[in-house]
């Protein structure tokens, strides 16, 4: 283990040397390091097999899933989103659920005989989006802000709005394999995780935000232990979540959406800690993905999965999102700008190893290798068409007047 977590610094050192140079080609972070698990796991050199059952893979997944969740919600203002990003809005609360709902819809007939709830927990798992796999076109000046806007709100909001119907998926598919559980406990259980996660959420955000501006407004806190309350509130929703029976997860979505510090410069430090730490985060779950599950479910892929994944990255995707913008007076080269910008990555691969980890994956094989075809696919296609595809819409734009 400790040469693995060398071999992850190593290559975090690596790419921040170059990370400025790298931005500009065609060359994405997630793209490097993901290649860099193939080859170190059992499809390359075979130097390491940390196995799905490693404890490692469980913390590192958890802990990156539970800091996301929670800095992504705390760097919005609820009041900003219903005034300024109407956009956004649409996509969260219409482009969403349409893109489950096909994605489900699609999945039924493609994989006969295989259990609806898997089925629907692959569609939701793929729901979300991730930014960072695009990250050429949320950081270029040639794309208008309020695209870029509308991309980088949908995916830092879209995972945590997916993540209760992926648990409760979860939830049954678990007592579906337990032949003794109590169907009736289950549906209490997963009603208590669901509902019970944001209320310990929203509460630790409230408190936690109040008691932050006070501090400051005093003088009492310093700058450096502001952006670490980022990491403490998260832990702290997730605990006592955990200990009342709610959702973790849910919790630390909620209480960082709900986060109630109004002050701009703390809400900056926290910004600035997240994106540091979650890059580091993120850039080790990807090479956990191409170590351990590229290897382990890559035997179970075929045309069938190769087909879903391509419709997830178009159809499921772009289609949805071109009926909730009706109406937007976007031209049609936005809207599918937009709609072919929605790659699947981070939040994906932490929900699917959440899966493996709380249900297990025997008898799922086929679904999850599907989630983790789409993942690759997307690592790989959103990342080369980042950069060209952002200079050819700011010419288009430009043409265009």
């Amino acid at each position: 283990m400790d040469t693995l977590i060398s071999l992850a610094a190593l290559l975090v050192f690596g790419y921040g040397l170059f990370s400025g140079r790298l931005s500009k080609t065609v060359i994405s972070g997630p793209m490097l390091f993901v290649l860099a698990g193939v080859l170190a796991g059992p499809l390359g050199f075979d130097l390491f097999d940390p196995g799905l059952e490693s404890e490692m893979v469980k913390v590192v997944a958890e802990v990156t899933l539970m800091v996301i969740l929670f800095t992504d919600a705390s760097t919005l203002k609820l009041g900003a989103l219903k005034r300024e990003y109407k956009v956004p809005l649409r996509l969260l609360a219409f482009g969403l659920p349409l893109t489950m709902m096909l994605g489900f819809a699609l999945a039924v007939p493609m994989f006969p005989g295989v259990s609806l709830w898997l089925v629907a927990a692959m569609a939701f798992i793929l729901s979300p989006t991730d930014a960072a796999l695009g990250q050429a076109v949320v950081s270029s000046d040639q794309v208008p802000d309020e695209v870029r806007d509308t991309i980088e709100v949908e995916s830092g909001l879209n995972d945590g709005i997916a993540l209760p119907a992926v648990m409760a998926c979860m939830a049954v598919i678990a007592a579906e394999a337990d032949a003794e559980a109590d169907v009736w406990q289950w549906v209490v259980f997963a009603a208590k995780q669901i509902g019970l996660g944001p209320v310990v959420g929203a509460a630790v955000g409230l408190v936690g935000g109040r008691l932050m501006d006070r501090a400051v407004q005093r003088d009492w806190m310093k700058p450096v232990f502001q952006r670490l309350a980022s990491i403490s509130l998260a832990v702290i929703s997730y605990a006592l979540a955990e200990e009342v029976g709610g959702n973790g997860f849910i919790a630390a979505f909620f209480g960082g959406l709900m986060l109630g510090t109004q002050t701009e410069r703390v809400r900056e430090r926290l910004q600035e800690f997240g994106e540091a730490e979650g890059q580091l985060l993120s850039l080790s779950v990807f090479l956990i993905f191409g170590m351990v599950l590229v290897p382990k479910l890559s035997d179970h892929w075929d045309m069938m999965a190769l087909l879903y994944a391509l419709l997830s990255l178009t159809v499921i995707r772009m289609l949805p999102v071109a009926l909730c913008l009706m109406g937007t007076k976007m031209d049609r080269v936005t809207v599918a700008f937009i709609g072919w910008f929605g790659p699947r990555g981070i939040a994906s691969v932490l929900y699917l190893l959440i899966f493996l980890t709380e249900v297990g994956g025997e008898g799922s094989e086929r679904m999850l290798s599907v989630i983790v075809l789409t993942v690759l696919l997307s690592v790989l296609l959103h990342g080369v068409t980042a950069v060209p595809f952002s200079r050819w819409y700011g010419a288009y734009l430009e043409k265009k007047g």
